[in-house]
């Protein structure tokens, strides 16, 4: 997989657009790239995505380790092997197990999930292959979390939708040449797998 985007290097950057390459870096695994490289082609856009990220990585009312959790679902669905990549480590320092996030990269439903964690992988797989989740789902996951979380995952999944979008349009590889994290799968087979 060739990447579609020459990486853009911070000393080429226009003056004005360095103040967010400079917020960027703060939190960024892989400092200018990832879905930043291709970001940044559209600056405007690139500061609104950015601030929009920051909440929902940082300051969200979903807990961390479900957060994280919720963004390796949708990399799972998209085959996104860059997303995986990148926050495999935050969900493991976050305190996802390795047996969950394993049955995940292998498209299945984890076996050892947590309560919260089994809540939130049905949502976010109902919401992300169906586009819509059940009656009783929304309530169970009101009741548990909270509207306001609620709403603050059903944002994540869907900006993590466009992220995965963005990653897999531009090809972007893992770094140094990395191995893919993940097998890439038919969408129908990921669906079938993951509702089951």
């Amino acid at each position: 997989m060739t990447e579609r985007l020459s990486q853009i290097r911070y000393e080429d950057l226009a003056a004005d657009v360095r103040p967010l390459a400079d917020d960027i870096l703060k939190v960024s695994s892989a400092a200018l790239g990832g879905p930043y490289n291709a970001l940044l082609r559209s600056p405007d856009m690139a500061r609104r995505a950015f601030d929009f990220l920051d909440y929902l990585r940082f300051r969200t009312s979903v807990n961390k380790r479900l957060n994280e959790f919720a963004i390796l679902i949708q990399a799972r669905i998209s085959n996104a092997q860059f997303e995986w990549w990148a926050h495999e480590r935050i969900a493991r320092k976050a305190g996802l197990s390795d047996a969950v996030m394993r049955d995940l990269q292998q498209c299945q439903r984890p076996t050892s999930m947590q309560a919260d964690e089994r809540l939130v992988y049905d949502y976010c797989v109902q919401l992300s292959l169906n586009h819509r989740v059940p009656d009783a789902l929304w309530q169970e996951a009101v009741a548990a979390m909270g509207e306001q979380a609620v709403v603050d995952l059903t944002v994540l999944s869907g900006t993590y939708v466009m992220v995965s979008m963005l990653l897999n349009a531009t090809q972007v590889g893992i770094p140094d040449g990395g191995e893919l994290p993940l097998q890439v799968m038919d969408p129908q087979d990921i669906r079938q797998r993951l509702l089951a």
